[in-house]
């Protein structure tokens, strides 16, 4: 099912009619010839991640066996430690931001990078941005608390610029993990690096905002109260 806009409003997850994230079919729709061979790095490693089906990313992982979701992040969070894997920690993060919410989240809102307020906080979206989601969120009839936040990486980059790819490469795998445990009916991507990594697109963000795509098992909307692109 694709999904091309419209206000927020109360949404019933349990509806049989689940969306889904694009799959080929709808990606040939929005990619030109020539854009395809422009396809990144990053885009194919996050394809090769969607065809495998991210609920299997953390077959061969400790929390796999795990009933609790919530078990199964501490899990996570206890395997991704006082991460050293990419250059971030050594550029003055203050904290890893793993996410925030309910482990049984049947929605749930991927950004890019936490920045200074997250940083700080120790929590994703409590800056500008995050205050606008709060609001989005209670316009949908649901409460923060009723959700799962997190984002592509987990650390601040300097200066708040955008995520690097090899950065996204890195510390995706920890956010998949974090998917599978929680099981969203739906995902909401904010921002252009959140929507490119788990589209596998490298389209324009003007042609993704505000869309529905196909996807096994989840959905993912691109939309950020932060949008730049």
């Amino acid at each position: 099912m694709i999904f091309t806009g419209g206000a927020a409003r109360r949404t019933n997850f349990r509806s049989s009619d689940t969306p889904h994230l694009a799959g080929d079919s709808a990606r040939a729709k929005l990619i030109q010839p020539e854009e395809r061979e422009d396809m990144t790095r990053r885009a194919a490693v996050a394809r090769r991640v969607r065809d495998e089906n991210i609920f299997e990313v953390a077959a061969d992982k400790p929390e796999y066996s795990v009933a609790d979701p919530a078990k199964a992040l501490k899990i996570i969070r206890e395997d991704l430690g006082d991460c050293t894997r990419c250059v971030l920690h050594k550029q003055g993060r203050k904290q890893i931001v793993f996410g925030v919410g309910s482990p049984r989240a049947e929605l749930m809102f991927i950004g890019e990078a936490p920045g200074a307020d997250e940083d700080q906080q120790g929590e994703p979206f409590v800056g500008r941005a995050g205050q606008l989601l709060n609001n989005m969120i209670k316009a949908m009839g649901l409460q923060r608390e009723d959700v799962y936040i997190a984002n592509i990486i987990k650390c601040r980059p300097p200066g708040n610029r955008t995520p690097e790819r090899e950065e996204c490469e890195t510390c995706s795998p920890f956010l998949m993990r974090q998917v599978a445990a929680i099981k969203p009916k739906v995902i909401v991507a904010l921002g252009a690096v959140a929507a490119k990594t788990l589209l596998a697109i490298n389209a324009p963000m003007a042609e993704l905002r505000g869309h529905w795509y196909e996807f096994k098992p989840t959905g993912v909307r691109s939309d950020d109260p932060s949008w730049r692109g």
